[in-house]
């Protein structure tokens, strides 16, 4: 179908368009539209749209271009369209959807209208979506999915094979690697490669070509466990059994490295103050705000309790006006070597090679590196303040200073996540603001505490 926008009126602002096509309320027109764009343009004008007319876009689509469309859109974006769609239509596109992301995104809206929306699909893929949607999100039950090819052992070659191609329609969007070989009862038992089946008289029995005794892992596995499997074994994916060892579903390497992506962009929004999931800017105003406001006002707060070291030596900076100059920049390097401390801490923690007990080995290893940074870092500031104003005292103190903020720097920044762990917090979210409070403070302190005590050689 040709473009509804003739070629002389075409926006380089397409939302625009999309908008004037919307209100016309012809959905082929809209799907039209939609279809002819690039994936990521058709996103970006999805969030461009104001809210009355981006929640009618679903309505206007397809349950397949709508399911497609809401792959590439933002995880939050995506399940907003959904909670705010009919529940009829919302069940439709969620149908047409992989069952892992289904998943997902009964899991990310409100439970009702999670129940609205199960209430409207076939029961029997409700049943199969709810019970996914179950596990937690970071497990192979929460993963996994279940669009996979199984069959009992004693089937033969030339059945399996019948079966395959009786489905062309129904399996034609499953990643098909291996076949799956299970007892009556649903229990793996086996797997078999798709050449060893192609290759073998029909007559005989899988059970008779197959690897017996295939990996698998439990729906409890954590994501973390998980990681590490795909990174020592070659597999495009592996099988999933419930506790009686019954083949349940499939997890795809793919998966796995998402959500892993996933989990550490989560870690570096949290990081940097962006706290109550993913934020878009086409979300409200006061809802943005809020969620940073929650970060900031805290940080104020602190950040009056590291200002108040300077007011107590006002007295002190107000002689030596070069103390001004280099105490940002002491505040800043500590800063940076105690970040370090921090994301060596948050990556340990998460490979689980590191547990909230183990402070004092960290607080030894991070003393090692922190002396030999400090040492040179120390001594590279205190050349610099010599250099510029020509008094080895005053470049003494700056060097000293830097010197041992930067091993309380590292010393926070390696044991704070760990403390913070141990008592139930997220330390991706708190590791950041306490850091910066207390290297702030200490490094304040220990400049004007220095230049107090030697002022009569520095002035």
């Amino acid at each position: 179908m040709e473009s509804q926008i003739p070629a002389e009126q075409e926006n380089p602002r397409p939302w625009e368009n999309l908008e004037e096509l919307l209100d016309r309320n012809v959905d082929e027109d809209v799907q039209s539209f939609l279809n002819e764009m690039a994936p990521a343009d058709a996103a970006r004008c999805i969030e461009r749209l104001d809210g009355d007319y981006r929640d009618r876009v679903l309505e206007s689509l397809d349950a397949e271009s709508a399911a497609e469309l809401l792959e590439f859109l933002p995880d939050a974006r995506g399940s907003e369209l959904l909670e705010n769609a009919a529940p009829g239509t919302a069940a439709a596109i969620l149908e047409e959807l992989p069952s892992d992301e289904q998943a997902d995104m009964l899991a990310s809206i409100g439970p009702e209208s999670a129940a609205s929306i199960l209430a409207e699909m076939d029961p029997e893929a409700a049943r199969a979506a709810a019970d996914l949607a179950a596990y937690p999100q970071d497990t192979a039950g929460g993963l996994m999915v279940r669009e996979f090819l199984a069959y009992q052992r004693n089937a033969t070659v030339r059945a399996v094979i019948e079966d395959i191609r009786s489905r062309v329609d129904e399996i034609g969007d499953y990643e098909v690697q291996y076949i799956y070989v299970t007892e009556v009862n649903g229990t793996l038992t086996g797997v078999l490669r798709l050449r060893d089946l192609l290759l073998t008289h029909g007559s005989e029995a899988i059970e008779r070509i197959m690897i017996a005794q295939p990996a698998s892992v439990s729906v409890t596995t954590g994501l973390d466990e998980l990681v590490d499997l795909f990174e020592s074994k070659d597999f495009l994916g592996i099988p999933v059994v419930d506790e009686a060892n019954r083949l349940v579903g499939l997890v795809h390497r793919s998966d796995v490295d998402d959500a892993w992506d996933e989990r550490a962009e989560q870690s570096r929004l949290k990081a940097q103050g962006i706290v109550g999931g993913e934020e878009l800017r086409s979300m409200p105003v006061l809802r943005r705000s809020r969620r940073r406001l929650s970060w900031l006002s805290i940080n104020i707060l602190l950040n009056v309790f590291a200002a108040s070291v300077i007011a107590a030596y006002q007295d002190t900076l107000s002689q030596v006006i070069a103390l001004a100059v280099f105490l940002p920049i002491i505040s800043d390097m500590s800063g940076c070597s105690g970040n370090q401390a921090v994301a060596v801490s948050m990556r340990e923690l998460t490979l689980g090679v590191l547990k909230p007990v183990d402070v004092f080995y960290v607080w030894r290893k991070e003393l090692a590196v922190g002396a030999l940074n400090a040492l040179v870092l120390g001594v590279l500031l205190a050349a610099a303040a010599w250099i510029w104003k020509g008094n080895p005292m005053l470049g003494g103190v700056i060097g000293v200073a830097l010197a041992l903020n930067t091993l309380i720097a590292v010393s926070i920044g390696g044991i704070v996540p760990l403390v913070l762990k141990r008592f139930g917090m997220d330390p991706a979210l708190a590791s950041g603001p306490i850091l910066t409070t207390l290297t702030d403070m200490c490094g304040f302190f220990l400049v004007l505490s220095l230049a107090a005590a030697t002022m009569e050689h520095i002035v």
